[in-house]
């Protein structure tokens, strides 16, 4: 088991793959896009599998692969049957926008995928090119249909946005009365690449009371270990609803999460800065003992909170770098 100083077992890894999206959400990046990182700074497949066989090794029981936009990248699905043989690993997980998945879901069933978290922040579709601006809603959605054709646990993340979404949160809740899917509404963050977050209106408080507005029977439902949504039911319906308090921060206490972005950045939290660039230490020919090491001293090194770890940034690098770039 790795632990940090805090007494918290890490044994979840969130691996972003690539720093490249097909979409400009506007909570994530600049709609212009970003200045995409040239190949040779990533890290390569051989050495996120090294990476990955060496986290289980030390306690990492689930991994889950997200972006930038994972299925950009090229030759991902011979990396996902790579990564899904790692002895010892429980769980394999994705995080996509759906736009390029659909042809991929037969494989990802047959690799043992069973988890996909699919963002989806609007089923409207001016609202959608607004919010990305692209018009690939209804891409989506057939990836949605697709994933529970083949019976995939499916998550649908959406970001609260002020302005631009609040109308959407009653009809994508209403997707569960139908549909056996989980749809976590996300506090919006500062993490856009451009002007930094301040304040933030739709709370998860907020965002609770709209739902029991328009649906008083909603019930709390048991949160399972290390969740960073608090969970809810509505009688009658086949799915449920989530809200992760993403910007307010209140689920740090029982954080097992280690973060690794495209270009070997090992964060802690989302909001620090990161300690460790492990690309570099294995380009530089570290052996595994010295690897397991410094992955070992930057978890103990892990702060109490998502405040904290933003405190610990240089007051001239407000955390507002893109998403992308930190691994969604």
């Amino acid at each position: 088991m790795i632990t940090d100083s805090y007494g918290r077992t890490i044994n979840y890894l969130r691996l972003a793959v690539t720093d490249r999206c097909n979409l400009r959400c506007t909570y994530c990046m600049p709609k212009d896009g970003l200045d995409w990182l040239p190949r040779r700074e990533l890290m390569t497949y051989e050495e996120m599998w090294r990476i990955c066989n060496l986290l289980v090794k030390m306690g990492v029981e689930k991994i889950r692969i997200t972006g930038g936009e994972p299925f950009v990248r090229k030759d991902l699905l011979p990396f996902l049957k790579n990564i899904s043989t790692i002895n010892g690993l429980q769980q394999l997980t994705l995080t996509t926008n759906g736009v390029l998945t659909a042809p991929f879901i037969p494989e990802l069933k047959k690799i043992g995928i069973k988890t996909v978290n699919l963002s989806l922040d609007t089923l409207d579709r001016d609202r959608f090119i607004k919010i990305t601006h692209r018009d690939e809603l209804n891409k989506i959605m057939e990836t949605l249909e697709s994933l529970l054709h083949h019976d995939f646990e499916v998550k649908i993340n959406a970001v609260v946005m002020e302005g631009l979404n609040t109308e959407d949160i009653i009809p994508l809740v209403e997707l569960t009365k139908a549909l056996p899917v989980a749809v976590r509404f996300i506090e919006e963050m500062p993490f856009n690449g451009g002007s930094h977050l301040t304040a933030l209106h739709w709370d998860a408080q907020r965002i609770l009371e709209y739902m029991k507005a328009h649906f008083p029977g909603i019930q709390k439902r048991p949160d399972a270990a290390h969740s960073t949504s608090y969970n809810y039911h509505i009688p009658g319906h086949k799915g449920e609803v989530g809200i992760i308090a993403a910007y307010s921060r209140s689920f740090c206490g029982s954080c097992n999460r280690l973060r690794i972005t495209p270009t070997g950045i090992v964060r802690t939290c989302l909001y620090d800065k990161g300690k460790l660039n492990i690309k570099e230490a294995l380009r530089e020919g570290k052996d595994d003992e010295a690897l397991q090491d410094m992955i070992a001293q930057t978890i103990l090194k892990k702060a109490a909170n998502g405040r904290e770890a933003e405190r610990t940034r240089d007051k001239h690098e407000p955390a507002q770098e893109s998403m992308a770039t930190i691994g969604g």
